[in-house]
C-alpha cells in the first residue's frame, strides 16, 4: 500500500491569482508494516509505482456543452481516465512527470515539489446557475497492469483583469534606471518587485482611487432624492458605503432596499451563415442577490447604506461563454399621494400615519468588483490523502 499525500506550499488559503505560480508539495509513503504479521515474501516489502505526474486542469459545466467534445483536450495523453467525468476541460497545463518506476521500502518517503504558472488567460473560480469553473490539481499515477488512479487538490483562481495584466504593468510604471547612479558597496541591493507585484500595487491604487458620482433620482411625479457613490471599482471584502440625500425632493420617499446582485449573461455563438462568422448571442442574465441593505427613511434628511462584499464571489469577467456584472439594485417606495401631510414632531412624540398611497421605482446601478490579494483570503487548504492498495 502507497499512500500518497498533498499539501499545497502557501497553507494558509488555496486562493491564487491568473498568472501566479502555485506550488505544491506531493509525499509518496509506504507505510511501516505492523508486526504482528507472520511472514511476507520479498515482493511484499518494496512497493512500486511506474509512474506519476501532475498537471492543473480548468473545468466547465455548462447548460449548453456540448457532450461530444468532452474531454477534447486529454484523448491524446494519458490522464484520460483519471480526468472522466469532471466536465468540459478548457485549460490544461502541460503535465509534468514526478517520477519512472519508484520504490519505495516499508517506512519510506519521497517527497516532490510542484511549481506551475497559471495562464494569464485562463477564467477564474466560479460557481452560478447556468455555468461553473472550477479547478483542480490533478496527480495521477499507476501500479503495473492496474488501472490509473488519481488525486486531486482544489484550488480557487481570481481573475486579473485585461487592464493591470503583469505582461502590460511595466509601461504603467515609471521606474528610474538606478544603473546610472554611483555604487555603494555598503548598501544592500534593492530587491526588484516581480511583475504579479506590481500589478497588485496597481490594482490597489485603482481600487483606492475616491471618485465620488451623484445620481438624481427621479419619477415621473418628481425628484425622490440625490444618491452619491465615492467611488465605483471595489475589491473584495470592501464596503460599498454610499448616501442619500432627501433635501431636494418633491417627491417624499417611504422606504428604500439596496441589494448587491451579480447579474450571469450566457453568451451562444450563432450558426455561421454562408461566408460569414458567427456572432455571440446575449440571453437574458439571471439575478443572484448577495448583501442587502433597508431602511425606513420617512422623516429623514439624510442616510447612508453600507453593503460589505463578501469574500467568497467572483469579480467581474467575460469569457466566451459568459458575462458576469454587478450591480446595485435600488427600491423606492414613494408617496403616490400628492398632499402628503407634513410630518409634525410633537411632545409626546411622532405617529406614522396610518394609510400612504405608495408607488415602488426601481434603478440599477453597475458596480466593478476586482480581486483582492490571495492572502486577505483566510481559507485552511489542508492535506489530501489518497491510498493505493
Amino acid at each position: 500500500m502507497i499512500e500518497i499525500t498533498s499539501k499545497l506550499v502557501r497553507e494558509q488559503t488555496p486562493v491564487f491569482l491568473c498568472g501566479e505560480v502555485v506550488e505544491c508539495f506531493i509525499s509518496f509513503t509506504n507505510p511501516t508494516l505492523p508486526e504482528h504479521k507472520i511472514a511476507q515474501s520479498n515482493s511484499d516489502i518494496l512497493e512500486n509505482l511506474a509512474w506519476a505526474t501532475s498537471q492543473i486542469h480548468c473545468y466547465c459545466n455548462s447548460v449548453f456543452q456540448d457532450k461530444t467534445n468532452q474531454d477534447s483536450l486529454t484523448n491524446d495523453t494519458s490522464l484520460t481516465a483519471a480526468t472522466q467525468g469532471q466536465g468540459d476541460i478548457v485549460m490544461a497545463t502541460s503535465p509534468k512527470i514526478l517520477f519512472c518506476d519508484l520504490r519505495l521500502a516499508p517506512g519510506e518517503t519521497k517527497s516532490y515539489l510542484y511549481r506551475e504558472s497559471l495562464p494569464l488567460s485562463c477564467p477564474p473560480t466560479y460557481k452560478g446557475t447556468a455555468i461553473k469553473y472550477y479547478y483542480k490539481i490533478t496527480i495521477a499515477t499507476q501500479r503495473l497492469g492496474s488501472r490509473v488512479q488519481a488525486l486531486r487538490v482544489p484550488i480557487r483562481v481570481l481573475p486579473m483583469p485585461t487592464v493591470i495584466r503583469p505582461d502590460d504593468v511595466p509601461a504603467l510604471c515609471n521606474e528610474t534606471n538606478e544603473e546610472l547612479a554611483p555604487t555603494n558597496p555598503f548598501l544592500e541591493t534593492r530587491k526588484t518587485e516581480s511583475k504579479l507585484e506590481i500589478a497588485l500595487h496597481h490594482l490597489q491604487n485603482i481600487t483606492a482611487r475616491r471618485r465620488p458620482n451623484f445620481y438624481l433620482i427621479s419619477n415621473k411625479r418628481g425628484t425622490v432624492g440625490r444618491f452619491c457613490l465615492f467611488k465605483p471599482a471595489y475589491k473584495l471584502g470592501e464596503d460599498i458605503v454610499g448616501t442619500l440625500d432627501f433635501t431636494c425632493r418633491t417627491v417624499r420617499c417611504i422606504q428604500v432596499s439596496v441589494t448587491l446582485q451579480c447579474e450571469e449573461v450566457m453568451l451562444k455563438k450563432n450558426p455561421p451563415a454562408q461566408g460569414a462568422q458567427g456572432e455571440p448571442e446575449t440571453s437574458s442574465g439571471k439575478i443572484m442577490a448577495f448583501t442587502k441593505h433597508h431602511e425606513v427613511c420617512l422623516g429623514l434628511k439624510q442616510t447612508q447604506m453600507i453593503l460589505p462584499i463578501p469574500l467568497h464571489v467572483t469579480p467581474t469577467f467575460s469569457t466566451d461563454l459568459v458575462n458576469i456584472r454587478w450591480q446595485l439594485h435600488f427600491e423606492f417606495v414613494t408617496s403616490a399621494s400628492e398632499d402628503v401631510k407634513a410630518i409634525e414632531i410633537r411632545e409626546d412624540g411622532w405617529q406614522a400615519p396610518t394609510d400612504i398611497m405608495i408607488e415602488t421605482m426601481i434603478w440599477n446601478l453597475p458596480v466593478t468588483l476586482y480581486p483582492t490579494a490571495p492572502q486577505q483570503i483566510l481559507q485552511h487548504s489542508g492535506k489530501h490523502t489518497l491510498l493505493i492498495k
